[in-house]
């Protein structure tokens, strides 16, 4: 049973240009259509994600998605959107890239059904690798004339007296190179649509122009827009650079508060796109968040689809609770769950210092700890009177003069947590 793929991406929000006809042409029977990855690191970031919802989307609404991991293509470099030539990968580089990206998509689509409309992934350095530069300007570039390239808007960005750094060759020539990848993947595979962000629109109509000209055949071209914040920054980047889906780049718990620090504005229009919660369930939470947006519904919502959807329900549960730590009520037995990445992701900003595990071996007063040897407070006399006003803490939880801080309170077997009130805390890292 076909759905209407295109209605559902209006409905959402994910839909910036598409060619005439294309509605109707995924409405006639099952299509194949593909969405380029440039294998630039070994891990997609939430910026990839847009394209990996569309073709989920794709999936559901029960046509075929492929997967173009582009290893020919990460060769060159898009220039499309960039200021300026991004760096070359070798070979080995990128087949390394290709195959961790493998993996998190499987996460997304269905590659190994027996379903008729199973994804597949391909990759362009399969069929580029063998291809003479004389044999692709003469099959392929001869087809395409200069004006016409010249007149891509991501051409002329970089050759305008804007840019400083103008375009080298090797880009000038990567919208021939992805538009013979849809006329590939058009006669090999019978794909008739490419998608991608609306930087992609001038390179995906190449695509289709070669189709028309070469084969005589009919492309179409759908674009989602770029995805942007309310304020104004970039969308997927944190101080700290990208928002990966791979955990050891960003742990889930760094992920899951990505997501729950949206703005409201952005949060109504992220969880259109990023979760498939249906229409109806996400006119209520928006209506249920407008009632009572200092509850955060909606960003709740959409930090728990995401979260789970891209690690695990249990990655899910640990970063609620290791949110709860700051935020909170917990216990030392909550924080000798986390482990040290995520512990460290908590406590980032923290201010620390060093003690030598001699010390803690030996019993550390908890006067030393804040004061002399810590540095948390600025002497013996104020650590005694926040001990005496029950204020501070080791490991949350509450502590009196007297007390003494043993190898048995080490956090990963190298941290102890001291905390003043509520919102003070600070960190002893044993070395």
């Amino acid at each position: 049973m076909m759905k209407n793929f295109v209605e559902e991406l209006t409905w959402r929000g994910m839909i910036q240009d598409s060619m005439p006809g294309t509605e109707a042409h995924l409405m006639e029977t099952m299509r194949m259509a593909y969405v380029g990855i440039d294998p630039t690191a070994d891990s997609l970031h939430i910026g990839h994600l847009v394209g990996v919802m569309g073709l989920k989307h794709f999936q559901l609404s029960g046509h075929k998605p492929v997967a173009l991991v582009g290893g020919a293509t990460g060769m060159i470099g898009d220039p499309s959107g960039k200021s300026a030539e991004r760096n070359l990968l070798n070979e080995e580089t990128l087949l390394h890239n290709q195959n961790a990206i493998k993996e998190q998509l499987a996460r997304f689509l269905d590659f190994d059904s027996d379903a008729e409309n199973a994804a597949v992934i391909v990759n362009n350095y399969d069929w580029m690798k063998s291809f003479s530069f004389l044999e692709f300007i003469r099959d392929v570039g001869k087809h395409i004339t200069v004006n016409y390239m010249m007149a891509k808007d991501s051409v002329k960005k970089r050759l305008s007296s804007e840019s400083s750094v103008g375009m080298s060759f090797t880009e000038f020539t990567y919208q021939l190179v992805q538009g013979y990848d849809f006329l590939h993947l058009y006669r090999d595979k019978q794909c008739t649509l490419q998608m991608g962000g609306s930087d992609q629109w001038g390179n995906i109509t190449t695509g289709a122009e070669l189709i028309r000209r070469i084969d005589g055949g009919k492309g179409y071209a759908l674009t989602w827009p770029l995805i942007t914040k309310a304020d104004g920054t970039k969308f997927g980047k944190t101080e700290g650079g990208n928002i990966w889906l791979d955990a050891e780049r960003t742990s889930p718990y760094k992920f899951y508060q990505y997501w729950l620090n949206t703005s409201d504005i952005d949060a109504e229009k992220y969880i259109k796109i990023f979760t498939f919660l249906t229409r109806s369930e996400i006119e209520a939470l928006v209506l249920e968040h407008r009632e009572a947006p200092h509850l955060r519904a909606l960003q709740k919502r959409l930090a728990e689809e995401i979260t789970t959807m891209v690690h695990s329900k249990e990655d899910l549960e640990n970063a609620i609770k290791a949110s709860e730590i700051l935020f909170g009520k917990s216990t030392s037995e909550d924080l000798r769950q986390l482990d040290e990445k995520t512990f460290l992701d908590v406590f980032e900003g923290v201010p620390q210092t060093e003690i030598a595990k001699s010390e803690i071996e030996a019993g550390l007063d908890v006067i030393g700890a804040l004061a002399e040897k810590g540095g948390f407070l600025k002497s013996n006399g104020e650590a005694r009177r926040a001990l005496k006003e029950n204020s501070i803490s080791v490991n949350k939880e509450k502590v009196k003069e007297g007390y003494s801080i043993t190898v048995n309170h080490l956090i990963n077997g190298k941290f102890v947590l001291l905390q003043r009130g509520k919102k003070n805390y600070f960190l002893l890292r044993v070395v």
